[in-house]
């Protein structure tokens, strides 16, 4: 519980109207996307200015008060579900893209931007912002640089990591931290953006992030090819990238998943396949045209019984629908939904599916898989109850396995949906001691009452 008096002080730094203790308010933001008990803030604010944020965190500081911050919530691994009583920062008051600077190809944007507003906006000026989380209609470009976000473009044009140019940040005194530049090269100081990127809110606070722009591609084709099993499907993955050819996006669909999509879409997929690829080439048109012809005959060659090109952009855009449409659909289906997010070598992708499926089996648990695979990550999807205490025990091992055999194969627990709650117990498996040790100083120095976004990612020991 928050003294009155306090509650008092954070009101008269964002205004009245942004600062809530309402039970109701409380409750919306006690949780996010990930399978995480709630626990419920004592204090939700909303800054709407620079000003506002560093007084803000520095109140937090100076009265020892937990601190999350919060875009959307969209995130997957319990990184912004806050402490008892503590304080929910949100964001969606700094909304504001700052600049779009068309010549040397960079934004600069306010933490709470929504990622899909950023990039219809730069699109519009025939510039590309190319990372495309499956939340960014609502994920916040803030929210995306806490967890370095990934999407379906990232086999081609990487993350998000991979576009932030520069961070403004303050401390946990509400000191205003400047790291990187508009520039292209930048080797001044240490590479505090590069810390700041996937670190959950651990470390700072984000104010303004300034991004890396593209020219947009001058042309698109997409196709989706049917198999008629799960094995083929996934050779296949690796023998386009074997071939050196590099899509836009290269995603993977088995049965389970396609028949719930379609059920949800209504987009025309095949119920009956055992497994699709949806490809999508951009570049050069000549450039594109050839490697379509050669994804498609390498596509056949490999079994698959049908390739489907698309004959204009609504077909195109109605297939991609229904892919972002994946998680949505398979939410339908139980009452928990367990997203997980496992990646491989590309080469070891037809290895991974086939362990899922030998998991699957052995917990006897209902495993739709679907994902990126052109760059390995694929995302198996756990349909269960929590309120099944026997069932949920096996949805535990099965998570275990899963990361299990990713790690054996050289892959990692997390290719895009970060650590937070839900991964860290996981992390010195993937890591070492050694990492764990040296993450717990950095996190002790930075953050000595650790305040910000405590238990996240590392559990910081005395």
């Amino acid at each position: 519980m928050i003294a009155d008096s306090l509650v008092h002080q954070f009101k008269s730094i964002v205004g009245d109207d942004n600062a809530w203790t309402d039970a109701t308010d409380l409750h919306t933001y006690s949780y996010d996307a990930a399978v995480v008990e709630p626990v419920q803030p004592g204090l939700i604010v909303r800054p709407t200015t620079i000003t506002a944020l560093g007084k803000t965190v520095r109140l937090c500081n100076d009265n020892g008060l937990p601190l999350t911050v919060r875009g959307a919530g969209t995130n997957l691994s319990g990184g912004t579900v806050p402490l008892p009583g503590g304080v929910v920062i949100v964001t969606n008051g700094m909304k504001a893209i700052l600049e779009i600077n068309e010549a040397d190809m960079y934004a600069v944007v306010q933490p709470g931007v929504v990622t899909a507003k950023l990039a219809a906006a730069v699109e519009a000026k025939g510039l590309f912002y190319p990372p495309d989380p499956g939340s960014q209609a609502v994920s916040t470009i803030g929210g995306n640089v806490a967890e370095n976000a990934g999407g379906l473009r990232g086999l081609k044009y990487g993350v998000t990591r991979d576009y932030v140019m520069g961070v403004s940040f303050f401390d946990v005194a509400g000191n205003l931290v400047k790291s990187g530049s508009r520039t292209v090269k930048c080797a001044t100081g240490y590479n505090l953006t590069g810390l700041m990127v996937g670190s959950e809110g651990t470390l700072g606070v984000f104010a303004e992030i300034i991004l890396k722009l593209i020219p947009l591609p001058a042309h698109r084709k997409a196709m989706m090819a049917v198999f008629e099993s799960l094995e083929r499907a996934s050779e296949t993955v690796a023998a386009i990238i074997a071939d050196r050819i590099v899509p836009a996006t290269l995603e993977f669909l088995d049965n389970f998943t396609i028949r719930a999509v379609e059920d949800f879409s209504q987009a025309g997929l095949p119920r009956d396949a055992a497994a699709m690829l949806l490809v999508e080439l951009d570049g050069h048109a000549a450039q594109v045209e050839e490697d379509a012809a050669r994804v498609e005959a390498l596509c056949r060659s490999m079994g698959a019984t049908s390739v489907r090109v698309a004959q204009d952009a609504a077909e195109r855009d109605r297939v991609w629908a229904a892919r972002r449409a994946a998680l949505s659909a398979l939410a339908q289906l139980k009452p928990t939904l367990v997203l997980e997010d496992a990646t491989v070598p590309r080469s070891r992708l037809p290895e991974m599916v086939v362990a899922i499926q030998q998991i699957a089996k052995r917990y006897d648990l209902t495993i739709g898989t679907f994902g990126h695979a052109g760059d390995g990550n694929l995302h198996p999807t756990i349909l269960t109850d929590k309120r099944d205490h026997a069932e949920w025990e096996r949805v535990e091992k099965a998570i275990d396995d899963i990361f299990d055999e990713a790690l054996k194969m050289g892959g990692t627990l997390s290719g895009e949906h970060g650590t937070g709650l839900a991964k860290c117990r996981y992390l010195e498996n993937e890591t070492s001691a050694g990492t764990i040790l040296f993450s717990s100083r950095l996190k002790r120095a930075l953050d000595p009452k650790n305040i910000l976004n405590p238990g996240k990612i590392i559990a910081v020991k005395a």
